[in-house]
Formats: C-alpha cells, structure tokens, sequence
C-alpha cells in the first residue's frame, strides 16, 4: 500500500452520516485504506459503533448508550439529522462493521470509548470480536484512556495500540514506548514541532494523527511521509497522496 495510508474518519463522514454503514460503504468506494470508528457497549454488552456516549447528536433518540439495549438502540434512526436519504440508517454493530470489511485490504482502527464512561471489560470483548474475525494484523485500537491500551497489550500483545491525544507532549516517543503502543495518533498540529516526526521514526512510533481536511495540511503531511492520515474527506486525501506520489 501507498503511504501515507488514508483513514476515513467515522467512515467518508462529511459526505455520509458518520459511524454509519453508508458511511463506511462510502469511504470503501472512495479508495480508503482504513476506516476509523467509535466503540461503545450497550445495557445487554453488545458492542456498537457510535461516536458519543450520548445519542442525542447523531440520533432521533435520547440518552447514553449504555442505559439502551441493543434492540431499543436498533429503532433509532441515525441518518436522517445528516440527510434525508439517509433516513433509516442505524447505530451498527461492531460485528457489522468487520463483517462488512472481512474480505477486503480495508484496515481498521477502533477507538475504544472507556472515559468518562467506564465499560467493563470492553477491551477484552473488542479483542475477542477482532480475533473471532481473524482481524488481528488489520487493526490498531488507539484511545484516549490510555489505560485501555496498557490493557490491550497484556490481553493480546499482536494487536497495535495508539495513543489519542490532543495537546502537546514533552517527548511523546517515550511515553508510547513506555506503554508499549505501536503509534501515536495526535491532533495533526502537532506532527510540526521540530524533529518530532523525526523522533517518533527514530524510535519506532508509527504517526497517524487527525483530523486532517484541509488540502494544504494533507499535502505537507503526505511530504512528511508519515504512515497514515485520519480524514473526514477520503477522496480528497487519497487524489493529493496519489498526485505527490505517495511510497
């Protein structure tokens, strides 16, 4: 694969309802190498694809995901607040979701949403799901509780972890060695301090920050030739990497 790999963000979200399967469809038609989704667990401990604990934004629902079954969840409608063609798309399943992408190349990073809403053992369901599916060398699981990652590590050391966050870090390279984590997946700004990619390179630490739409930033970060890119806007991500001439 060409790099920098370019990861659709909650699927081709500014051109489908995000964390949904037209929008992850989406993305897949738009050349995407990897897709980016939202992990939360309902009342019954079904995993589900929804970016936050609430409904309330991307639904015509109320309330926490954690306090809905699977089946009162599944009524929602989760498309129509994006478009009304999209009327009728539902909150999926994270078995949906690798079902869908099985028989592809497509690469997948699950963001495991554990704060401030904890989710016992999600970590350990999300593993078995992706080993079920025999999806371990196709998925990297970043969060921003990076207890969760320390915990992926001990549960199944083959899956790549990497480290969400937003404001700089003295030295991120270290702390992602020190978790043991396979990347770093910043706030894209930061990827322009001195000698940062440089550093993270040095050490071993993979780059994928986010989220990167605008097309004077995707192409500076394409020069940088770091491993990926998480974009809401495939297409055009995937049009400047091919047109630089990405490795």
């Amino acid at each position: 694969m060409k790099r920098p790999l370019i990861i659709a963000h909650r699927g081709a979200s500014a051109y489908a309802p995000e964390n949904t399967m037209a929008s992850f469809v989406k993305a897949m038609e738009m050349k995407s190498d990897g897709i980016e989704i939202d992990v939360h667990m309902t009342k019954d401990n079904v995993l589900v694809v929804c970016h936050d604990e609430k409904v309330d934004r991307t639904t015509d629902g109320e309330g926490f995901i954690k306090d809905f079954n699977l089946s009162e969840l599944k009524k929602l409608d989760a498309g129509s607040w994006f478009g009304e063609e999209f009327k009728g798309q539902r909150i999926p399943e994270l078995s949906e979701v690798l079902e869908l992408i099985k028989d592809t190349d497509i690469l997948l990073n699950i963001e495991i949403k554990n704060a401030p809403i904890i989710y016992p053992d999600i970590e350990k369901k999300t593993i078995n799901m992706i080993t079920e599916y025999g999806m371990e060398d196709r998925v990297i699981i970043s969060s921003f509780n990076h207890y969760s990652l320390i915990e992926v590590k001990k549960i199944n050391p083959r899956i790549k972890t990497g480290i969400l966050y937003m404001a700089g870090l003295v030295e991120p390279w270290i702390y992602a060695k020190r978790l043991n984590a396979d990347a770093l997946h910043p706030l894209f700004y930061n990827l322009f301090a001195p000698d940062f990619v440089k550093e993270c390179f040095e050490n071993g630490i993979m780059l994928n920050p986010f989220t990167v739409d605008d097309e004077r930033y995707i192409e500076a970060l394409v020069s940088l030739k770091i491993n990926g890119i998480i974009t809401n806007c495939p297409d055009i991500a995937v049009k400047i990497r091919d047109n630089i001439g990405g490795n």
